[in-house]
């Protein structure tokens, strides 16, 4: 996630990371710099952006809150009253990103605290896509459908092209339709104020092939499926 919102941000960094070859191809990538270690990155950076596993907060914090600036977390399941205690005295900031923030068609969601993100923030993480200001109550369930969103995608993606190839398409070519078709379905619901109950009667005539489809897929317990997901995110975060 630290390397796609760079590429997405598209400003030079300065990056440390526990295997210095990873660091290095960042930096390289995005003109900044890697350093040996995670003060350094504090004491040089505007805002250090923090993406190390939950777990290392109070390790990292030791070597990054004497010299930090700023703090931006995008640590699932990390609340802001566990930064701002881990980061006391200056602004700490609770972001959830997705995948697709390296090209600037994500998504990301940030809680307000103590702190508000200022407008240099919001428009450095604006380049990455569609940025939202969410409750913190909000925060997980926004984190199962966006940023774990795309992995479902994924696999639905996988189940409808492995089913075009069980009938002889080429699946290569049948996962090349889904996606084609997922862009152009978020195209048509943007333009439309997301209102998926007219896409689905556009789209399924009564009677008709798209609507046994349809009723397959509930019959077989796709949105049960899903329900499921999102509750299991939440739940293990809460």
């Amino acid at each position: 996630m630290a390397s796609a919102l760079a590429r997405g941000i598209g400003e030079p960094v300065i990056v440390a990371d526990a295997q210095p070859d990873k660091a290095e191809r960042l930096a390289a990538a995005c003109g900044g710099e890697a350093v040996a270690s995670n003060a350094e990155v504090a004491e040089r950076a505007d805002i250090v952006l923090l993406c190390h596993k939950p777990a290392q907060l109070h390790e990292v914090a030791i070597e990054v809150a004497p010299g930090a600036r700023a703090i931006a977390s995008v640590l699932a399941g990390v609340k802001l009253a566990q930064l701002e205690t881990a980061y006391p005295d200056r602004p700490v900031f609770r972001f959830i990103p997705n995948l697709a923030v390296e090209f600037g068609a994500g998504v990301l969601c940030y809680v307000t605290g103590r702190w508000t993100p200022d407008e240099r923030l919001l428009e450095l993480m604006g380049r990455t896509g569609w940025v939202t200001p969410v409750d913190e109550a909000e925060i997980e369930p926004a984190m199962a459908v966006m940023s774990c969103g795309p992995a479902f995608l994924a696999l639905v993606v996988e189940s409808l092209a492995q089913a075009a190839g069980r009938h002889g398409l080429d699946e290569l070519e049948a996962t090349r339709m889904v996606v084609e078709t997922m862009a152009g379905t978020a195209t048509w619901l943007s333009s439309y104020d997301f209102d998926t109950a007219q896409l689905r009667r556009r789209v399924a005539t009564p009677g008709g092939l798209t609507e046994r489809g349809l009723k397959t897929l509930e019959r077989e317990g796709l949105p049960q499926a899903l329900t499921a997901a999102v509750d299991e995110v939440v739940e293990a975060v809460r």
